[in-house]
Formats: structure tokens, sequence, C-alpha cells
């Protein structure tokens, strides 16, 4: 396969990848173009990539940087912004981890606290504050998985997963 045809299709799939996890497809589509593009892009050049347009190009840059997984980058002789992407696969899935728990968990956490204090017959009380309270556990469960992980370096995540696999 030519490099032209497999990276074509690693920009599609990682897009549809990207929806999964929870991230619009043009978003994932201009990271995974920066991510295997060995110079940094204007923003022409990723709308003429993926032929999209100027808005929806600048609107996704914006968040990719605001997410820190883009960065402007100054060209010499050069009066257009140009954009990369990190290429390192275990800052990339940091960043997302931390974005995810930021801008998901956290927030659940802060709502389920505002709401575990209710008033109300005994037995109906008593089924939602332990509903609230196991959603509650699980969402701290996960938070420490998450913490761990974001301090936890490669060869750290990857001897886990070796020990996890024998």
């Amino acid at each position: 396969m030519e490099l032209v045809e497999a990276r074509k299709q690693f920009v599609a799939a990682w897009g549809s990848f990207g929806s999964n996890w929870g991230i619009n497809r043009t978003m994932a589509q201009i990271h995974a173009l920066l991510m295997v593009t060995t110079k940094p892009l204007a923003a022409d050049e990723i709308m003429q990539e993926l032929t999209i347009s100027r808005g929806n190009a600048n609107m996704n840059i914006r968040e990719l940087i605001n997410w820190g997984l883009v960065e402007r980058v100054v060209v010499s002789g050069e009066r257009r912004e140009f954009f990369a992407a990190e290429k390192d696969i275990w800052k990339v899935a940091r960043i997302i981890v931390r974005e995810r728990k930021k801008r998901e968990l956290e927030p659940m956490m802060r709502f389920l606290e505002s709401i575990s204090a209710v008033e109300g017959a005994e037995a109906d009380v008593a089924t939602f504050e332990k509903t609230i309270s196991d959603i509650r556990r699980f969402g701290q469960q996960a938070d420490q998985a998450m913490e761990t992980m974001l301090k936890a370096d490669e060869n750290w995540l990857l001897g886990t997963l070796l020990k996890l696999m024998r």
C-alpha cells in the first residue's frame, strides 16, 4: 500500500474512532493528519486535505489547541499560522485522559455531590442515596485509576499491561 493511501485510511479511521470516544469526527481527523505529517500544516492545507470548510477547520484546530494536542508553530518567512500535533502517543493518551477527566468525570462528581442529600419517603430515599453513593464510589475509583495513569511513565504502564496479559 502506498503511503498516501495508508495515510488517508488512517485519518479516516482515526476520525471514526474519535467519534466513538466522544470527539467529533473532523477534530479527530485533523489530529490524525497532523500526527502523521512530518511538517507543520497551515489551515488551508488541512482544509484541502480533508475537504472541509475554513470555519470547520478553524473551530476544530482551536479546540485541539485547547486540549493541548496541537500547537501553533512559527515557520520562518511565512505569514500564515501553522499547526503541529504531539506525536508521542503516550503523551497524547495522558492529555486525552486529563481532558476527559476535567470535562466529564469532575463535573459528574460535583453534580452527584450536589444531589446526595435528599428528603422523602424512607425507602425511596435509601434507594436513591445508595444508587448515588455507588455511582460516586465508581467515579472515585475511575478518578484514582486516571490519576495513576497520568502520573505513570510509559515503562510502568507497559509493564503493568504485560503482567495482566500473562
